[in-house]
């Protein structure tokens, strides 16, 4: 009878501390992340709520953040009108302009941000530690962050992860 109510304190422990745990993961997610775009002007990842977003994280001096921005820009060409879009967060001290000039070269088309009051040197996030670069995170409609890698991107990659969690999670 003693060990069936330890047993019985134990879980309802566990419980609450699953619950907590839970709770603070849900207020991660739904904390409003800030950035500016390249005019200025003040972007919220919330602005976006109803449609994917892509949000990779990127530098100009990076080889695979270059090479991933085709199928990146491909990708949001094909979905920007669909309920999809890349955020492109450039995490690099560096003149506007010449992020400007950068991405207009490669003729990336989605919007590039950067984070706003952010300590770059820290190696931190929004979406927590940086891994490396790139960065992609995946934010469902409902505004959630869902998935997120240190690495290289592809569209097909892009397009079967949402599919797949679509389909795991119909609305």
């Amino acid at each position: 009878m003693e060990c069936r109510k330890n047993n019985t304190r134990v879980m309802g422990f566990l419980i609450m501390i699953a619950l907590s745990l839970l709770a603070t993961m849900v207020q991660a997610e739904t904390k409003e992340i800030e950035f500016v775009d390249l005019e200025g002007k003040n972007v919220t990842l919330s602005d976006f709520k109803g449609q994917w977003v892509v949000v990779n994280i990127w530098a100009t001096w990076c080889p695979p953040c270059i090479k991933e921005m085709p199928d990146l820009t491909f990708f949001h060409e094909k979905y920007k009108d669909d309920g999809a879009i890349v955020l492109g967060v450039n995490y690099e001290n560096i003149p506007v302009e010449k992020v400007r000039s950068f991405t207009e070269e490669l003729m990336v088309t989605f919007p590039i941000v950067r984070f706003k009051d952010i300590d770059l040197n820290a190696n931190k996030t929004p979406f927590g530690p940086l891994r490396g670069l790139p960065s992609t995170y995946m934010v469902a409609p409902s505004g959630h962050i869902v998935a997120g890698r240190a690495g290289m991107v592809d569209q097909e990659t892009l397009e079967a992860f949402i599919q797949e969690y679509e389909a795991k999670n119909p609305q």
